[in-house]
C-alpha cells in the first residue's frame, strides 16, 4: 500500500475528511491526519509514509503490541489510548485497514454520545 491508496482508504469512510493541521510546526509540517466529527482518528507523515498513529481501545492495547512488531508507541499521543502501527512489517494491509476503521468507529461513536 502506498501513500495515495492509504489516503483514499481513510476518505473513504463516511463523513471523514483530511488536514494538514501543525503547519506551524517545522517538524510536523507533512503531518496528515484524517478527521472524522471534528476529531482526528489517524495520523501520519506523508514525506516518510513509514507509520501511521490511530486510536485504539485501551482493553487490546497490550495484546496487539505482543502479537505484531508493527505495533508500538505513538507518536505525540496518549500511550493509554492510541498505539502507531509501522508499514511493511508482520502486519498485512487489510488489518491495518480495519484498525483505521476500528479508530474511526471509536471516534464517531463517542460523538454521539
Amino acid at each position: 500500500m502506498n501513500v495515495e491508496e492509504f489516503r483514499d482508504f481513510c476518505l473513504s469512510l463516511p463523513d471523514s475528511s483530511e488536514k494538514m493541521p501543525f503547519q506551524d510546526f517545522c517538524s510536523a509540517q507533512s503531518i496528515l491526519a484524517f478527521y472524522v466529527c471534528g476529531k482526528i482518528f489517524c495520523f501520519l507523515d506523508i514525506d516518510t509514509f513509514d507509520a501511521c498513529t490511530i486510536k485504539c481501545s485501551p482493553d487490546i492495547i497490550d495484546e496487539l503490541k505482543a502479537s505484531y512488531m508493527a505495533v508500538g508507541l505513538p507518536y505525540n499521543m496518549n500511550r493509554r489510548y492510541w498505539i502507531s502501527i509501522r508499514f511493511n512489517e508482520d502486519m498485512p494491509d487489510e488489518m491495518i485497514k480495519r484498525m483505521v476503521s476500528d479508530s474511526y468507529s471509536l471516534i464517531k461513536s463517542r460523538k454521539r454520545r
